[in-house]
């Protein structure tokens, strides 16, 4: 889950991105959270005499995925270049076609001119993440 897109002639890494373990698991346990009160929400509309049990399926089904996904997830890495921001095996995104930076959550989405979607997910600090980003597109 690293940039395997060879580096064009003189492209230089500026900075790498990688996941925070911290943010994953907050990130977890948010989604956990709504999908337990989404859970309880759902069987009390039915008038289920059991509500209390959405809770437990909201937090089993986001904690498997969870511990399932993590081992991929904290290996994914974006390196910033001078001239691109390569992502996980072949994705390469050139800055001059970089439109949009958004956060969501601990993660920072890339919008393209194009209209592709990137994300660099569990980002310890989204905000610097977008202002290399942004500063790195200032430089082209």
């Amino acid at each position: 889950m690293v940039p395997t897109t060879p580096p064009l002639p003189g492209e230089r890494v500026l900075h790498t991105f990688v996941p925070d373990r911290a943010s994953y698991w907050r990130d977890h346990a948010w989604l956990a959270a709504a999908a337990m009160a989404l859970g309880m929400l759902a069987l009390w509309i039915a008038d289920n005499p059991h509500v209390w049990t959405g809770a437990v399926g909201g937090l089993a089904a986001v904690a498997v995925r969870a511990f399932y996904v993590a081992s991929d997830e904290m290996q994914v890495r974006w390196d910033l270049t001078d001239r691109r921001l390569l992502g996980p095996q072949t994705r390469a995104v050139p800055l001059a076609q970089i439109k949009t930076l958004r956060s969501l959550g601990s993660a920072v989405q890339v919008v393209t001119k194009s209209g592709d979607k990137h994300l660099l997910k569990y980002q310890p600090d989204r905000a610097d993440t977008m202002a290399r980003i942004r500063a790195a597109i200032a430089d082209t």
